[in-house]
């Protein structure tokens, strides 16, 4: 199900908009904007994930997005504070740690390749920058920039109703992938997506008693866990900084550290540790699939241990 911030020509302060998103609990927040610059060469789209503005381009982005809650009534009192235009406030932005960005680049690399192999558009890549509106939500998210409007060819297309249908057609198809990706199930891509449920064929059942006499790894040394958290700084594994978890593990992977917990050889061995984390407070976690300490692909490794 999708809910909109708005559904007409209003403007929704910053701050009820990640309120919205988090009281909905909803499993990925998506923030569709389009850009502006001084110069009129400038063109393409963009995505950008929570984190610190590696770039001076990327920070006056931020500013000028965040600068819109100068406007607002009680700015200071609804946004604790922080200032647009103050690097102390996005030093403090920027120690927040995001347990989801993991799943908010898959999902913004899927939105980038859509764009760029679907839609010919100027892929600009992944970026980090301190957005309030995505550094506040309790789930994935991402802000996407469709194009420039002070690019008049660029304009002209993001106005037309084929150009509109074919941005949120490919972000649709982003999603559809992310999603499959989460929920662990085989996704194809074509003119009609589908996401193929497992079967028994291709997932077999485990029982506990099952589980117990299984070794540590299945066949050809692959195993699922459940990621549960990721941060870019190491985090120490002990159960209360993981909401009472034992057992966590780290591994790190692109310069991010990954947490993730239990270890199963059955594919639904894993799903039902899934629910387990979720009864500890966890959400939009996700199974990975892992071969001599390295994640491999989730797909391959389920038609691995289901022959």
């Amino acid at each position: 199900k999708v809910y909109y911030t708005r559904t007409g020509d209003t403007y929704p302060e910053l701050h009820e908009r990640t309120k919205m998103a988090n009281r909905m609990e909803v499993d990925l927040f998506v923030s569709i904007h389009c850009d502006a610059f001084t110069k009129e060469s400038a063109y393409g789209c963009g995505s950008y994930v929570m984190g610190p503005a590696k770039t001076e381009a990327n920070l006056r982005m931020a500013q000028k997005e965040n600068a819109a809650m100068l406007n607002e009534v009680d700015y200071e009192k609804n946004y604790g504070g922080f200032d647009p235009y103050s690097p102390e406030s996005y030093i403090e932005l920027s120690l927040r740690q995001n347990a989801f960005q993991t799943q908010s680049l898959s999902f913004s690399e899927k939105v980038q390749r859509q764009f760029r192999e679907r839609v010919g558009r100027k892929d600009r890549g992944v970026k980090q920058a301190p957005y309030w509106v995505i550094s506040f939500t309790t789930m994935p998210s991402v802000l996407v920039e469709l194009g420039f409007l002070t690019n008049k060819k660029e304009e002209d297309f993001l106005r037309s109703t084929q150009g509109q249908e074919y941005m949120a057609s490919a972000i649709y198809r982003a999603f559809k992938e992310y999603k499959a990706e989460i929920e662990g199930v085989e996704y194809r891509p074509g003119p009609s997506p589908v996401i193929e449920q497992d079967t028994e064929e291709t997932v077999e059942e485990s029982t506990e008693a099952e589980d117990r006499a299984e070794v540590k790894t299945g066949k050809d040394g692959i195993y699922f866990t459940v990621q549960i958290a990721s941060a870019s700084a190491p985090v120490q594994l002990i159960p209360e900084n993981f909401k009472g978890l034992e057992g966590v593990t780290e591994h790190e992977s692109g310069g991010l550290y990954k947490y993730t917990y239990g270890h199963a050889v059955k594919y639904k061995r894993a799903k039902d540790l899934v629910k387990e984390v979720e009864e500890h407070g966890y959400k939009g976690t996700f199974i990975i699939a892992m071969k001599d300490g390295e994640r491999m692909d989730l797909g391959e490794a389920i038609l691995t241990v289901g022959k």
